[in-house]
């Protein structure tokens, strides 16, 4: 019988890989991205205090389909509005173990496009 790997276990495999070289800094918070099947999910986080300082996702009233990749880039747009409107112009960018492609790559774009720097 062959054993098939796990997908799930092995994204949370990376990601604890790059959370330990990646951290968010009040200067310099984190842009974290969950993707779901069907939705996508963006955190602006302040690993020092614990705090998480601006969100956004497609789960909103906002967006028809949140699981393509249109939705993905307007929810990069919509983070890096609200961070702008809170101060915050710079952030790491911490893909969650993800391959940077598709919707992920999208939600970056989106918030370049929307004035965060990383």
């Amino acid at each position: 019988m062959i054993k098939r790997p796990d997908t799930k276990a092995q994204r949370i495999k990376r990601h604890k890989r790059v959370r330990a070289k990646i951290s968010g800094t009040p200067e310099r918070p984190r842009l974290c991205v969950f993707r779901s099947l069907s939705n996508i999910y963006a955190q602006i986080i302040d690993d020092v205090n614990g705090n998480t300082l601006v969100s956004a996702s497609s789960v909103e009233k906002d967006f028809g389909a949140g699981g393509n990749c249109e939705a993905a880039k307007k929810v990069g747009k919509l983070v890096a509005e609200r961070a702008l409107a809170k101060g915050i112009e710079e952030v790491v960018f911490d893909r969650g173990g993800y391959v940077y492609h598709g919707r992920v790559q999208n939600l970056a774009e989106g918030a370049r496009e929307g004035g965060l720097k990383f």
